[in-house]
């Protein structure tokens, strides 16, 4: 949840973690020289970057995958550290064995890199640290160990030579990471041509891994696809979407805090059923119910 402060006339408010990890709320003057504020959700003031909301995790529990409720007691987990002075969002949880991994982008004045929390009960959580520095993020790690090794998917930016692809990493521990692979790419002229990045955890199919991901083009326009990985080895891809499987459409995700965005982080599993959680124009959550099998039968191999 990304939340921010109430707007002061003449005033840009913006909110971050300090030092002792307490909220400290900043004001610069729109009239300020120094400051650039085109965009809605990041300013630049002398030569530094600042995101206007600052985000932090609820829990929420539901019996229906609609009807959701926050648990009594049930704490924030919030920014730590100085590598999350500006909070931390975008979290993918994947299970393993008894262990859930949470994955999330945490974002400070040194970059966007991904942390990664672990819990058995989620009550106690362990802070594992930022387990890929900026800039990187979208990271969704498998949920069954391939030859023995942890796999997982993240989103490394390369802006002056390269891209925003889509990576595939290894881990001998879930921590540590390495042997990192370009298994994606951006394609000129489609509906995934500025960016992409991995959704939640690969799902496990007779054909293979598939991957719901986000895609956008040069006008920022958010759409999901899909690709299939090979089971034993999957930086290699097998298909993928030619056209997206969701687009904006709706009114709510055309218009909100960031238009023309679906964007997802989460998804169930029920059989050939997959809800599919995704965020609306960075202000809205939804879900949206999908076949597994007419997806895989939609994808070009």
């Amino acid at each position: 949840m990304a939340e921010s402060i109430f707007e002061k006339e003449g005033v840009i408010v913006y909110p971050i973690i300090n030092s002792i990890g307490k909220i400290e709320i900043l004001e610069i003057p729109r009239n300020d020289p120094d400051l650039v504020a085109t965009d809605p959700r990041i300013i630049s003031y002398k030569g530094l970057d600042y995101l206007t909301t600052l985000s932090h995790f609820r829990l929420l529990c539901s019996m229906d995958g609609i009807n959701f409720h926050e648990p009594q007691g049930s704490n924030l987990l919030t920014g730590f550290g100085p590598l999350e002075s500006f909070g931390i969002e975008d979290c993918r949880v994947s299970k393993l064995a008894e262990t859930y991994y949470l994955t999330y982008t945490a974002v400070s004045e040194n970059g966007v890199g991904v942390g990664l929390r672990t819990t058995k009960d989620w009550t106690n959580f362990e802070n594992m640290g930022m387990i890929f520095p900026p800039h990187n993020k979208d990271c969704a790690i498998f949920e069954e160990k391939i030859n023995g090794k942890y796999f997982a998917l993240h989103r490394p930016s390369s802006p002056q030579i390269g891209g925003n692809f889509i990576w595939l990493a290894e881990s001998f521990d879930g921590v540590h990471w390495g042997n990192h692979q370009c298994i994606l790419k951006t394609r000129i002229g489609y509906w995934d041509s500025a960016r992409i990045g991995a959704g939640a955890a690969p799902i496990k199919t007779k054909m293979g891994w598939l991957e719901i991901y986000h895609g956008a083009n040069s006008e920022n326009h958010y759409c999901l696809g899909a690709f299939l990985m090979e089971l034993k080895n999957p930086s290699k891809i097998i298909a993928r979407s030619t056209n997206p499987i969701m687009v904006p459409t709706e009114n709510y995700e055309l218009s909100g805090f960031f238009g023309c965005v679906v964007f997802t982080n989460g998804h169930v599993v029920n059989g050939d059923k997959l809800t599919i959680y995704y965020g609306a124009a960075d202000e809205y959550v939804c879900g949206a119910n999908f076949s597994i099998a007419e997806i895989l039968s939609s994808l070009e191999f």
